[in-house]
Order: structure tokens, then C-alpha cells, then sequence
């Protein structure tokens, strides 16, 4: 068995940008991965181009028990530092909408990088390495299915829930509770609404259909896209949304997000002024999908009569439920589909400059095994940059 100076277990974004930024320190390090290949959720993210970060990274679009955990990381290593990176290699990228960068060929570009900068700072990489035990006396012992390794130095970058099919598993949280350190509870996020069953019902025969919507859920509001699907709702929006919902808690959506309430309620009054003989719901598909403009309008038990004979109330009301449609998600999509577990190991057990546990020296947490989770559209990407710098500035 010999010996490291530091041991890396998970070779995703987190593990491979600490195991290279610690081997550039001169650092032994060996960098242990499960699977057969490295970068299994990079590969896949941005519909195979990665968003690798976002030019809107403030910790203010990050949850966690401890909301300022993560400032520190974020201040110390930002997206333009990964920017540059990616711009050394070559890899040309461009920006969508709301900050977001991705790759112009594959995400395959981002994981060759890292590999490479690994390589160059002397990093041993380990692939197929089923870990069995940790263990801790003057050192860290990994005793693994490719061998032993010893280090003064443990760090544990393997990664959420999320995802089981390309390998996700709960050897982070079991290994910080061998140790003594506080979970949070963790939960699928990031992911699609389920409804229940009587909306399920109600809403069955708009799956497919997407719009504009802006959702609202604990205070948070996101002005995206909506899927309906066959289960509930989805799209960037409802994503968005789920990160801040907890059982029990409502959603909100605006469906028509352009309009505010006194221009919605303003251009109705128009219509009626106008005279308008058009049925209430062939006006709704000026502004809405036209199956959704009909759901809307059946929901709320309007008769089928004309726009101008339509009480005020009924409009109202009619008005309410578009701007503010309120419904209860039976849960979530769950961890098969989510892009990020929220929740995780406990930040107040952690260093926020380093990562490095406060009880046990030596060991440290990174990634998406803390709890710690951006929003859509790059910022996990970039928490894993941001927070495996940190601990390979330290190890």
C-alpha cells in the first residue's frame, strides 16, 4: 500500500476539479471513481453540451440550511475563472439565455479537460474502484476493490441521489455519518411536479402543451417555461420552483406572466366595451394555448355565453385563477429524473474557506454530497467548481 497525500473518492466536476488543483500544489493524489468511466452527469448535462456554469452566480440563487456557506467558494473561485479554463483548451462555447454557457460541440470537451489538467498535475486516476470501508486513525485508510490507499487526506466528492441510472448512490451521506457529521435531509429537486390525483384528472388532456408561465413557490418566483405533462408540470420554470417546495407547500402560476392583473382585467373591459359577441374562451386563445384557454374557462364554471354578458365577478374571479392558478403537488418526479438533491452534509460542520470538516481533520466534503444547490441553468456546475478549488487550495 502506498501512500497518498491525498485521496479524492468520485471523479465527477467536484472530484476532478480538487484532485488537479491539489496535484498542481504538488500533492499526491489518487482519485478513486466507481464507475467505468469518469463524468458520467457531465456528459449527459445540457442535453450533451454541459452548461458549465452561469454568468449569474451570486450565493443569493443558492439554498442551504446556511444560506452564506457557499459565499466564500463562489468569491475565491467565480465563472470566469472556469471561463478561463475553458477558453486555454480551446473549447469553444456561447451563452442561451439567463446567463447560461454551454459547450458549441459536447460535453465530452469539459470532461477531456479535466482529465488532462489531472493528468498534467500527476493525478493518479482509479476507475472501477468499488470503495468497502474508510477507516480513521494518524490517517485515512480506503480499503477498496482495486486495493488500499492511505492519506492524510479524505475528501468525499461522490455526488447526490440524483440520477441513479449513471450511478448516484448514498456512500457521501453514509460516509459522513460515520464520522459524526450531521444530513440534512435530503429530497429531489430541480424536478417535475406531481399532481395529484383529481388534478391529474382535470389537467390530463393538456399534456404536451408548453407556454410562457411564471411560478411562484415559498416566495421564489421564476418567469420561464411550463410543460404540462401526463403525471403534473414541468419545463425550467416548475424546476426551478421545485428547489424551494417542501410537502404540503402550494404552487402558484401566472399564466400569463406579460399581463399584469389591472392590464388582464383592462383588456376584457375593452373587449366588452367593444361589444364583443365571442365566447370568453375563443378570447383566452388570443392570449393562451388554445386547450388551455378552454380548461381555464371550464374550471371556472362560467356558462357559455358571450364576453358581454359575462358578470363582473365571473371575469374576477376568471382573472384570479389565470394570474394566480394555486394548486398542491402530490410530490415530485423524484431522484430518477431530478437534475440535484437538495439537502446534504451539514455546511455548519464545514469550513466554508476549505470544506474541511470541523470535527474530524483531515476530512472533506465537496460538491453535491453538501447541502448546498443552485438554481437551474449551470450554478450546480459551478458549485462544484467553486467548491472542489477550495478544498484542493487546502488538502
Amino acid at each position: 500500500m502506498d501512500p497518498y497525500d491525498v485521496v479524492v473518492i468520485g471523479a465527477g466536476a467536484a472530484g476532478m476539479m480538487c484532485a488537479m488543483e491539489a496535484g498542481r500544489r504538488g500533492r499526491r493524489v489518487a482519485l478513486l471513481e466507481h464507475a467505468s468511466v469518469i463524468g458520467r452527469k457531465i456528459r449527459i448535462s445540457g442535453g450533451g453540451r454541459c452548461n458549465f456554469t452561469n454568468r449569474g452566480v451570486v450565493p443569493e440563487r443558492y439554498v442551504s440550511a446556511n444560506p452564506n456557506f457557499c459565499r466564500s467558494a463562489l468569491s475565491r473561485y467565480t465563472p470566469e475563472d472556469f471561463v478561463e479554463l475553458v477558453r486555454s483548451h480551446g473549447i469553444a462555447f456561447h451563452e442561451k439565455t439567463l446567463g447560461q454557457l454551454f459547450c458549441d460541440r459536447s460535453a465530452q470537451q469539459v470532461i477531456d479537460m479535466l482529465v488532462k489538467e489531472c493528468r498534467r498535475a500527476g493525478v493518479e486516476i482509479v476507475l472501477n474502484c468499488q470503495v468497502h470501508t474508510l477507516k480513521k486513525t494518524d490517517e485515512f485508510l480506503v480499503k477498496a476493490s482495486t486495493g488500499d490507499y492511505s492519506a492524510d487526506a479524505l475528501v468525499i466528492a461522490t455526488g447526490g441521489l440524483s440520477l441513479p441510472k449513471i450511478g448516484a448512490t448514498h456512500f457521501g451521506y453514509r460516509a459522513a455519518e460515520q464520522f459524526g457529521v450531521r444530513v440534512i435531509p435530503t429530497a429531489a429537486a430541480l424536478d417535475a411536479f406531481v399532481f395529484s390525483a383529481n388534478d391529474r384528472r382535470r389537467f390530463e388532456e393538456l399534456a404536451g402543451i408548453s407556454l410562457p408561465a411564471a411560478v411562484t413557490c415559498q416566495g421564489a418566483r421564476f418567469e420561464e417555461g411550463i410543460i404540462f405533462t401526463h403525471a403534473g408540470l414541468s419545463g425550467p420554470a416548475a424546476l426551478q420552483a421545485s428547489l424551494y417546495w417542501q410537502p404540503g407547500r402550494k404552487v402558484s402560476v401566472d399564466l400569463l406572466p406579460s399581463l399584469s392583473m389591472e392590464e388582464l382585467r383592462g383588456w376584457f373591459a375593452e373587449k366588452k366595451t367593444d361589444g364583443s359577441g365571442a365566447k370568453v374562451e375563443t378570447l383566452l386563445a388570443e392570449r393562451l394555448p388554445k386547450r388551455v384557454a378552454e380548461r381555464f374557462y371550464k374550471l371556472h364554471d362560467m356558462t357559455p355565453r358571450s364576453l358581454a354578458q359575462q358578470p363582473a365577478a365571473a371575469l374576477e374571479s376568471l382573472c384570479r385563477g389565470l394570474k394566480a392558478w394555486t394548486f398542491m403537488p402530490h410530490g415530485t418526479a423524484g431522484y430518477g429524473t431530478a437534475e440535484v438533491t437538495r439537502g446534504g452534509v451539514d455546511t455548519n460542520a464545514l469550513s466554508s474557506k476549505t470544506m474541511e470538516c470541523h470535527t474530524v481533520p483531515g476530512l472533506y466534503f465537496i460538491g453535491e454530497v453538501v447541502d448546498v444547490t443552485g438554481w437551474l441553468g449551470g450554478y450546480n456546475f459551478q458549485w462544484a467548481w467553486s467548491s472542489g478549488w477550495a478544498a484542493g487550495q487546502a488538502v
